[in-house]
């Protein structure tokens, strides 16, 4: 399973398939993705796996308001999920796998 520092919000990344990895932070994530399409899969929290293709910073749909919490700090990554047409929560805790750019990020 995924171990997240929510303090510094630490992600420990497999980046090939030598094995090598990298630490990655939330801030890293977002700044990677941009405003680019990609793929994620995480465990959702009825236990079943889940990939989605999202995308970051999507505004179009937001209705007004701000969520009541502060996602990154509960492990949270707010997305729009690209073939729901709905903004979904991604739990970093859960994450699996990221495809970003054509590059796989596996956790």
């Amino acid at each position: 399973m995924l171990a997240i520092d929510h303090q510094t919000s630490i992600i420990n990344v497999e980046t090939n398939q030598q094995g090598d990895n990298m630490n990655l932070s939330i801030n890293d994530i977002i700044e990677m993705a941009g405003n680019n399409i990609f793929s994620a899969q995480f465990i959702k929290k009825d236990g079943t796996l889940r990939e989605m293709v999202c995308r970051l910073n999507v505004k179009k749909h937001l209705k007004g308001g701000e969520l009541k919490y502060d996602a990154k700090g509960r492990g949270l990554l707010p997305v729009f999920d690209m073939q729901k047409e709905a903004y979904r929560m991604i739990n970093l805790n859960t994450l699996v796998r990221l495809k970003i750019s054509g590059k796989i990020y596996k956790f």
